[in-house]
């Protein structure tokens, strides 16, 4: 492989990886824009037919899957996206503990405007029935994190296993956010000091979930989303809209909410959180016509 090639997929998967460690930024999202979200669903379904074939004592069908994987572009990005989550989240973690109003309305005027996202693919199929999907989906996320110490401040292995399992499902569905998905459930900050501290025991576990996730869930998704779209998306936006209760900027440690307090710091981290992400859409849909001239 060129030097060129592996540094451009590289700087690709660290932008990826960037993302995913950043609550309203959809990994996916970013996969779209910098072109590699194909690649990374085809590898994804090479790799479970492969372990499908090999379970089922077929070494020489689960040999082709293999070989059709394109390695050359996947595991550079890998490598960028492993190196851009450890560089982030050392970022990320003070900041959290020091101007916590500060991070969460950044973080929620992202996920705001991330919702254009899968908006604009249901596009003009949206109809009654989406939205009573959506509107279900924002009540049950809104009641998850309401509950009294719904947060998973110190996660057991098979928490850490199963929600590390479905925040990777983002990576198949642009305009969701995994790393959202982790706070929304009480389980960023700890797996972000995980991250930082090196925590191989934690870490270990969540990489077992994510390829558990990356080999079933994520193909499940796969499968709604190629054959009930639009509910399927209906579905997300309203998670994601229920969920902006955990980022209300004013709350205790028991993820209670409080009274609005100096907003001005909060509003302007707001408007610029959903800025970052409206340039990154923006960026998407100018690359896309230009691809298609």
């Amino acid at each position: 492989m060129k030097p060129s090639l592996f540094a451009g997929n590289a700087l690709r998967g660290m932008l990826i990886g960037t993302a995913e460690v950043i609550p309203g930024v959809s990994g996916g999202t970013v996969a779209l824009i910098v072109g590699v979200y194909d690649h990374i669903i085809n590898g994804i379904s090479h790799l479970v037919r492969a372990v499908g074939f090999l379970l089922r004592g077929k070494p020489k069908d689960a040999g082709k899957q293999f070989r059709k994987i394109k390695f050359t572009i996947l595991l550079p990005i890998l490598f960028g996206m492993i190196l851009a989550i450890l560089t982030t989240a050392s970022i990320l973690e003070p900041l959290l503990v020091a101007e916590p109003e500060i991070v969460r309305a950044a973080f929620a005027g992202m996920l705001i405007a991330s919702l254009y996202v899968p908006l604009r693919l249901i596009g003009k199929s949206f109809r009654s029935i989406h939205l009573a999907i959506l509107i279900l989906g924002a009540i049950a996320a809104f009641w998850l994190t309401s509950l009294p110490n719904a947060g998973l401040d110190s996660p057991v292995a098979w928490q850490i296993v199963l929600f590390a399992g479905l925040a990777v499902c983002a990576l198949v569905l642009p305009g969701v956010s995994g790393s959202f998905f982790l706070l929304a459930v009480g389980m960023y900050g700890p797996t972000i000091a995980a991250v930082n501290n090196r925590d191989l025991g934690y870490l270990g576990l969540f990489v077992i979930g994510a390829i558990i996730g990356l080999l079933s869930f994520a193909m499940v998704m796969k499968w709604f989303l190629d054959n009930y779209r639009a509910l399927t998306l209906s579905l997300m936006i309203g998670l994601m809209i229920g969920s902006l209760r955990a980022l209300w900027p004013w709350q205790d440690d028991y993820r209670e909410p409080l009274g609005i307090t100096d907003p001005t710091g909060p509003v302007i981290a707001l408007l610029l959180g959903a800025g970052v992400v409206a340039l990154t859409i923006g960026l998407e849909r100018y690359l896309r016509s230009r691809s298609t001239q």
